[in-house]
């Protein structure tokens, strides 16, 4: 919830169409807080911006700028600006910060130590167990975890951080208000309620493909370092581990089959100087840390959820129907049974029970 009287300004600034972080660190730059920008007037906007001042006070914002107001006043959701204390200081140190973050969560998340995991949306069914089994144990050393709610790698990562009881950030390429792919609706559920889930785009924004990058240099920028688990040579992924390694943050990556289409962006990023990695404990020592031997998953507490998945694969919502938990319980007890080695994920993010 944020009760910042200079919000509206804010709003005010970013919600116009066309005028983008460039124009709006120019004016911030020149004229100081947003209040002072739209005090000064059009003709001295116009005066460091050009005819994009007409953009900004030809805009009709009162009523965008009310229903943002509304949204970041309900519990659980927040607005940060730029000039915030709890502004991330991560993001401080790119390039290009944005003015404001709407955030679902645990605001504070943003401002703690991150690693990102990123990768294909395509994984295959190790990169998966990979990516859930890194950010387990990482999420239990304390690092938030932090991807980008995609299928494949990101929402494994995201998985496998809460299963570890362990603090995760999903940062979105879309509004705040949507949920994209929709698939990931429980999972983006589950990190709502127990980690953040961040964008720096207005309610409405859709899963437009430019803002992908955008939504990249934010994973990268709010992290200490990145690591690729799986990624094809014209992959997102690499663009976040480009960002991370122009930004001074660490880049990792997990090596694979040489006949593997999805292990060859690894490669590159290795050929390249990233880190070659083989376990979570590689990624900790790089980091100063050293790595605790994970805890075994409690099995003995979950035969009901075995039960439910029963001897035919079943999907998520058909386990929370059936086992009577919500997503937030079902989704970290599934990956402490794969851990343990009683069941299986299947394509299509179904479970199998093993014998």
């Amino acid at each position: 919830m944020n009760t910042d009287p200079g919000l509206a300004d804010w709003l005010r600034l970013i919600l116009p169409p066309g005028i983008g972080g460039e124009t709006q660190r120019k004016l911030l730059a020149a004229f100081g807080l947003p209040g002072a920008i739209f005090a000064a007037g059009h003709a001295a906007v116009r005066s460091v911006v050009g005819n994009k001042a007409d953009l900004l006070f030809d805009f009709s914002f009162t009523e965008a700028v009310d229903r943002h107001m509304a949204w970041g006043e309900q519990p659980g959701q927040h607005i940060l600006t730029l000039a915030d204390d709890d502004y991330p200081p991560a993001l401080l140190e790119i390039a290009d910060p944005p003015c404001l973050l709407f955030v679902r969560g645990r605001r504070e998340l943003l401002g703690r130590r991150g690693i990102g995991i990123v990768g294909s949306r395509n994984a295959t069914p190790q990169g998966v167990r990979n990516a859930e089994q890194f950010a387990h144990t990482l999420a239990g050393a304390g690092w938030s975890i932090i991807s980008g709610l995609a299928l494949g790698i990101d929402a494994a990562a995201h998985r496998g951080a809460l299963a570890a009881a362990g603090d995760t950030v999903a940062v979105i390429g879309t509004g705040p208000d949507r949920i994209y792919p929709a698939r990931n609706r429980d999972l983006a559920l589950a990190i709502a309620e127990h980690g953040a889930i961040v964008s720096e785009f207005p309610l409405g924004t859709p899963a437009l493909a430019a803002n992908f990058p955008r939504r990249n240099r934010l994973i990268a920028g709010l992290a200490r370092g990145v690591l690729v688990v799986e990624a094809a040579t014209e992959s997102g992924s690499l663009i976040t581990a480009r960002l991370a390694g122009e930004q001074g943050r660490e880049v990792f990556a997990i090596p694979g089959s040489i006949h593997s289409p999805v292990a060859r962006g690894c490669h590159r990023l290795i050929r390249d100087g990233a880190k070659l990695v083989e376990s979570a404990a590689d990624i900790l020592e790089e980091l100063g840390q050293a790595a605790s031997p994970p805890a075994a998953p409690a099995t003995e507490t979950l035969p009901p959820l075995l039960a439910a998945i029963g001897h035919d694969p079943c999907s998520l919502d058909q386990l929370v129907e059936r086992s009577g938990l919500g997503a937030e319980v079902v989704l970290p007890q599934l990956l402490d049974l794969e851990l343990a080695g009683r069941i299986a994920v299947l394509p299509g993010n179904r479970y199998q029970r093993l014998n």
